[in-house]
Protein backbone atom coordinates (compact mmCIF):
# COMPACT_ATOMS: atom_id res chain seq x y z
CA UNK A 1 0.00 0.00 0.00
CA UNK A 2 1.03 3.30 -0.86
CA UNK A 3 1.97 5.66 1.82
CA UNK A 4 0.48 9.61 1.30
CA UNK A 5 3.75 10.51 0.08
CA UNK A 6 3.84 8.44 -2.74
CA UNK A 7 1.29 10.87 -4.61
CA UNK A 8 3.31 14.03 -3.90
CA UNK A 9 4.23 16.13 -6.61
CA UNK A 10 8.03 15.89 -7.87
CA UNK A 11 10.00 18.68 -9.05
CA UNK A 12 12.97 17.90 -11.35
CA UNK A 13 15.15 21.88 -10.41
CA UNK A 14 16.93 21.69 -13.58
CA UNK A 15 17.47 22.60 -16.91
CA UNK A 16 19.43 20.11 -18.54
CA UNK A 17 17.79 17.83 -21.03
CA UNK A 18 19.82 15.11 -19.91
CA UNK A 19 18.89 15.48 -16.25
CA UNK A 20 15.09 14.85 -17.42
CA UNK A 21 15.98 11.76 -20.17
CA UNK A 22 17.55 9.90 -17.31
CA UNK A 23 14.61 10.87 -14.57
CA UNK A 24 12.10 9.29 -17.36
CA UNK A 25 13.93 6.24 -17.11
CA UNK A 26 11.98 6.33 -13.76
CA UNK A 27 8.67 5.84 -15.27
CA UNK A 28 7.02 8.14 -12.61
CA UNK A 29 5.34 11.98 -12.89
CA UNK A 30 7.33 14.88 -12.79
CA UNK A 31 7.65 18.17 -13.49
CA UNK A 32 10.65 20.43 -14.98
CA UNK A 33 11.45 23.72 -13.23
CA UNK A 34 14.68 25.86 -13.89
CA UNK A 35 15.71 27.23 -10.72
CA UNK A 36 18.31 29.49 -12.18
CA UNK A 37 20.96 30.29 -9.64
CA UNK A 38 24.67 31.62 -9.32
CA UNK A 39 26.77 28.79 -9.86
CA UNK A 40 29.60 30.22 -9.12
CA UNK A 41 32.34 28.61 -6.79
CA UNK A 42 33.08 30.80 -3.59
CA UNK A 43 36.03 31.56 -2.47
CA UNK A 44 38.41 28.20 -0.47
CA UNK A 45 35.36 26.19 -1.37
CA UNK A 46 36.40 22.45 -2.58
CA UNK A 47 35.31 20.95 -5.17
CA UNK A 48 32.82 18.50 -3.68
CA UNK A 49 31.80 21.22 -1.72
CA UNK A 50 30.57 23.36 -4.18
CA UNK A 51 28.43 20.41 -6.14
CA UNK A 52 26.75 20.06 -2.89
CA UNK A 53 26.02 23.35 -2.44
CA UNK A 54 24.36 24.15 -5.49
CA UNK A 55 22.34 20.83 -5.51
CA UNK A 56 21.07 21.48 -2.63
CA UNK A 57 20.59 25.23 -3.26
CA UNK A 58 18.80 24.46 -6.77
CA UNK A 59 16.34 22.26 -4.79
CA UNK A 60 15.30 24.99 -2.74
CA UNK A 61 15.18 27.16 -5.46
CA UNK A 62 12.11 25.58 -6.37
CA UNK A 63 10.32 25.57 -3.54
CA UNK A 64 8.96 28.97 -3.59
CA UNK A 65 7.02 27.91 -6.70
CA UNK A 66 6.46 24.42 -5.58
CA UNK A 67 6.02 24.33 -2.13
CA UNK A 68 4.42 20.80 -1.59
CA UNK A 69 6.55 19.29 -3.54
CA UNK A 70 9.48 16.78 -3.48
CA UNK A 71 12.31 18.51 -5.38
CA UNK A 72 15.20 17.30 -7.35
CA UNK A 73 18.84 19.76 -7.34
CA UNK A 74 22.14 18.38 -8.86
CA UNK A 75 25.56 19.28 -9.89
CA UNK A 76 28.51 18.53 -11.11
CA UNK A 77 32.15 19.58 -10.68
CA UNK A 78 34.85 18.08 -12.79
CA UNK A 79 38.52 18.48 -11.55
CA UNK A 80 41.81 18.04 -12.56
CA UNK A 81 44.75 18.53 -10.87
CA UNK A 82 43.49 20.51 -8.37
CA UNK A 83 41.52 22.55 -11.30
CA UNK A 84 38.16 22.58 -11.69
CA UNK A 85 36.91 22.31 -15.14
CA UNK A 86 33.83 23.97 -15.45
CA UNK A 87 31.20 24.23 -18.83
CA UNK A 88 33.23 25.56 -21.38
CA UNK A 89 30.30 27.43 -23.29
CA UNK A 90 32.03 28.12 -26.22
CA UNK A 91 34.04 26.33 -29.09
CA UNK A 92 37.38 27.61 -27.79
CA UNK A 93 37.22 26.80 -23.95
CA UNK A 94 36.23 23.23 -25.01
CA UNK A 95 39.05 22.20 -27.07
CA UNK A 96 41.83 24.64 -24.69
CA UNK A 97 39.77 22.04 -21.89
CA UNK A 98 40.36 18.48 -24.31
CA UNK A 99 43.37 19.29 -24.90
CA UNK A 100 44.18 19.83 -21.30
CA UNK A 101 42.93 16.80 -20.06
CA UNK A 102 43.61 14.41 -22.96
CA UNK A 103 45.92 11.85 -21.54
CA UNK A 104 44.72 12.14 -17.89
CA UNK A 105 42.03 10.82 -15.00
CA UNK A 106 39.14 13.76 -14.11
CA UNK A 107 37.34 13.43 -11.52
CA UNK A 108 33.20 13.92 -11.87
CA UNK A 109 32.01 15.15 -8.35
CA UNK A 110 27.83 14.66 -8.88
CA UNK A 111 25.73 15.83 -6.05
CA UNK A 112 22.51 14.86 -5.56
CA UNK A 113 19.90 16.79 -3.63
CA UNK A 114 16.62 15.92 -2.33
CA UNK A 115 13.92 18.45 -0.91
CA UNK A 116 10.89 17.78 0.68
CA UNK A 117 9.55 21.27 0.74
CA UNK A 118 6.40 20.86 3.05
CA UNK A 119 8.97 19.56 5.90
CA UNK A 120 11.92 21.63 4.80
CA UNK A 121 14.13 18.47 5.03
CA UNK A 122 16.82 18.13 2.46
CA UNK A 123 18.80 14.76 1.65
CA UNK A 124 22.47 15.33 0.17
CA UNK A 125 24.46 12.59 -1.61
CA UNK A 126 28.17 12.52 -3.82
CA UNK A 127 28.79 10.29 -6.27
CA UNK A 128 32.56 10.62 -7.36
CA UNK A 129 33.47 9.44 -10.62
CA UNK A 130 37.06 8.71 -11.97
CA UNK A 131 37.03 8.99 -15.83
CA UNK A 132 40.48 8.61 -17.47
CA UNK A 133 40.41 10.14 -20.98
CA UNK A 134 42.31 8.68 -24.37
CA UNK A 135 45.60 10.33 -25.54
CA UNK A 136 43.21 12.47 -28.50
CA UNK A 137 44.95 14.48 -31.23
CA UNK A 138 43.99 18.15 -31.96
CA UNK A 139 42.29 16.93 -35.19
CA UNK A 140 40.39 14.35 -32.98
CA UNK A 141 39.25 16.95 -30.69
CA UNK A 142 37.96 19.23 -33.61
CA UNK A 143 36.17 16.69 -35.20
CA UNK A 144 34.13 15.99 -31.45
CA UNK A 145 33.99 19.07 -30.56
CA UNK A 146 32.03 20.02 -34.56
CA UNK A 147 29.87 16.92 -34.20
CA UNK A 148 28.70 16.95 -30.53
CA UNK A 149 29.28 20.85 -29.39
CA UNK A 150 29.23 20.11 -25.61
CA UNK A 151 29.84 23.38 -24.68
CA UNK A 152 27.24 22.93 -21.85
CA UNK A 153 28.92 20.36 -20.16
CA UNK A 154 31.58 20.29 -17.36
CA UNK A 155 34.84 19.62 -18.89
CA UNK A 156 33.66 19.32 -22.21
CA UNK A 157 32.33 15.67 -22.01
CA UNK A 158 29.48 14.88 -22.95
CA UNK A 159 29.96 10.93 -22.38
CA UNK A 160 25.79 10.45 -23.24
CA UNK A 161 26.79 11.10 -26.78
CA UNK A 162 29.76 10.90 -29.12
CA UNK A 163 31.85 11.82 -25.91
CA UNK A 164 31.87 8.05 -25.12
CA UNK A 165 34.98 7.97 -27.33
CA UNK A 166 36.99 10.31 -25.49
CA UNK A 167 36.70 8.03 -22.20
CA UNK A 168 39.58 5.25 -22.20
CA UNK A 169 37.69 4.22 -18.82
CA UNK A 170 35.90 5.07 -15.86
CA UNK A 171 34.93 3.60 -12.17
CA UNK A 172 32.03 5.09 -10.87
CA UNK A 173 29.65 3.22 -8.27
CA UNK A 174 26.58 4.74 -10.27
CA UNK A 175 27.21 5.37 -14.04
CA UNK A 176 23.95 7.93 -14.43
CA UNK A 177 25.88 9.86 -12.27
CA UNK A 178 28.33 11.10 -15.19
CA UNK A 179 25.67 11.94 -16.93
CA UNK A 180 24.64 14.29 -14.54
CA UNK A 181 21.66 12.77 -11.76
CA UNK A 182 22.43 9.71 -10.26
CA UNK A 183 19.87 7.28 -10.23
CA UNK A 184 20.63 4.87 -7.90
CA UNK A 185 21.17 6.92 -5.30
CA UNK A 186 17.97 8.98 -6.76
CA UNK A 187 15.84 5.71 -6.16
CA UNK A 188 17.11 5.20 -2.24
CA UNK A 189 16.45 9.09 -1.79
CA UNK A 190 12.88 8.63 -2.98
CA UNK A 191 12.07 5.44 -1.03
CA UNK A 192 13.05 7.26 1.99
CA UNK A 193 10.50 9.57 1.12
CA UNK A 194 7.55 7.11 0.76
CA UNK A 195 7.44 6.95 -3.13
CA UNK A 196 6.79 3.38 -4.76
CA UNK A 197 8.60 3.07 -8.27
CA UNK A 198 7.82 -0.29 -8.67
Amino acid sequence: MKTQKAAQQLVLGSSSIYRRELLQRLQIPFEVFNPEIDETPLAEEIPEGTALRLAAAKARAVAGTYPNALIIGADQVAVLEGIQLGKPLNHINATRQLQFIRGKEVVFHTALGLFNSPKGSMQTRLISSHVKFRKLSDRQIENYLTKEQPYHCAGSAKSEGLGIVLIERMVSEDPSALIGLPLIALVEMLTCEGVEIV
